[in-house]
């Protein structure tokens, strides 16, 4: 718990003058009385390592008594015995370490007096949006206190600029976190990789990823899994994750898991019948290049967008040689050509959550420098649609290759290298698991 609390410090120093409201995740319904798996708030997260809903954290950095209070659910033997175990009010302060805990319905009644004296109340309204009335009358219930002494709130301020500009680098403890999910996702893709086999259908797949990052340990994936065979590889977000896998034909896998709340993304894309065309295998080829190109630019005070074009121009002067784009490379990068083949970044900031916090430009509006204790992904792609004016050849070819990138002192660590992606090693690997008949 020292970990959060030396984090809620930072935030209190950040927030000095102000008092910031930090709720939990709320439970959602998934279909009638049946709720989707809770999955909390990131912020929260990050300034508690507390797991339950209903909760609000306030810090209050000029409070004369109480700097940081967090209000939660009460101790219920009837509620604990339906749907589990509650940390409750007596044991949150030894547990959490925070200086008060008080019930959460306490919180209409004691937040006004938390934020007399403040100037700005920090809260996210868009992220809360249920929660946002209680804020509101809060601050009237506060002002009501302050008509003749003192002061109260007047605005509302995104606490993001503070909280996410930490999140952005990360500590030891979440780039342990991280490297875990790295190696458990790596390992399930090469698994994956031996199970497929033409016949077999996509869900096939994305089950053996799941059951192996959560054998190994991993508490959740970290977002639905993407498992295109064939077409579907050529749509980005795909997820219906139910065709047959056909012999000749490309399979593309963007799935991860989550540990201790940290994400992995790692996009691998194979044969179903373990052996690249020469038409799949020279797009693939492009592919690698350009990763390896722009993972050559992911070093300490490099631009953050120096990876993204170095991949684009990789990308561009592979797509002229094949003949899919015509004229030079300066031109087609300037003007965009590529974008028919590739129209998404080559990567976002990864951590708490899989597209994480962050800017990416500063305050000029100038790409910011990477800076050890970052990680982005890496992951560009080719994606030959079939209404695309090309040659047939390479029509329905869709290829990403994507890693998890730490930057560090010196340079960078690949978190999710042990995922092959070298053809050699792919075609050793696909379809080498014997079949096992399912009765």
């Amino acid at each position: 718990m020292s970990v959060y609390a030396e984090r809620r410090a930072r935030a209190l120093a950040a927030f000095g003058g102000g008092v910031a409201v930090i709720p939990s995740a709320r439970e959602i319904i998934r279909s009638n009385d049946s709720e989707y798996p809770f999955r909390q708030n990131s912020d929260f997260w990050y300034l508690t390592g507390f797991d339950e809903p209903d909760a609000v954290l306030v810090l209050a950095p000029e409070h004369p008594e109480h700097t940081c209070v967090l209000f939660l659910r009460e101790r219920d033997r009837t509620m604990e015995i339906w749907n589990g175990r509650r940390l409750g009010v007596e044991a949150a302060r030894d547990v959490l370490g925070v200086e008060l805990a008080l019930a959460i319905g306490d919180l209409d009644a004691k937040l006004p007096e938390l934020l007399v004296g403040a100037q700005t109340l920090y809260f996210d309204p868009e992220t809360h949006p249920a929660f946002e009335a209680r804020v509101r009358g809060a601050m009237r219930a506060a002002h009501a206190k302050t008509r003749r002494a003192g002061r109260a709130p007047h605005s509302v301020t995104d606490p993001a600029d503070a909280l996410h500009a930490m999140r952005l680098v990360k500590d030891a403890h979440e780039i342990a976190a991280m490297r875990r999910a790295g190696a458990l996702t790596a390992q399930a893709h090469t698994l994956a990789m031996r199970a497929t086999r033409p016949g077999a259908h996509e869900y096939e797949i994305a089950a053996r990823i799941e059951f192996e990052t959560r054998r190994a340990g991993a508490q959740h994936m970290a977002y639905q899994s993407i498992v295109a065979g064939a077409d579907n590889a050529t749509i980005l977000h795909y997820r219906e994750n139910r065709d047959v896998l056909l012999d000749g034909t490309l399979l593309l896998v963007d799935a991860a898991c989550e540990v201790d709340y940290y994400a992995a993304d790692v996009t691998r894309t194979w044969p179903v019948n373990g052996r690249f065309s020469p038409e799949q295998r020279a797009i693939y080829e492009i592919v690698l290049a350009a990763q390896e190109a722009a993972i050559a630019q992911v070093q300490p005070g490099r631009p953050q967008r120096a990876f993204h074009e170095a991949a684009v121009r990789t990308i561009t002067e592979g797509l002229i040689d094949l003949g899919l784009l015509q004229g030079g490379v300066d031109e087609n990068v300037e003007r965009e050509r590529y974008r028919d083949y590739y129209m998404h970044g080559t990567g976002h900031w990864l951590g708490l959550d899989v597209h994480d916090v962050g800017r990416t430009r500063d305050a000029q509006d100038r790409p910011i420098a990477l800076a050890p204790g970052m990680v982005t992904t890496v992951e560009p792609g080719i994606y030959v649609h079939r209404d695309l004016p090309c040659d047939e050849r390479f029509k329905g070819i869709g290829v990403r290759i994507e890693d998890d990138l730490l930057v560090t002192n010196d340079g960078h660590e690949n978190l999710t290298a042990a995922a092959p992606k070298r053809i050699d090693e792919i075609e050793a690997i696909v379809g080498s698991e014997a079949v096992t008949a399912v009765r």
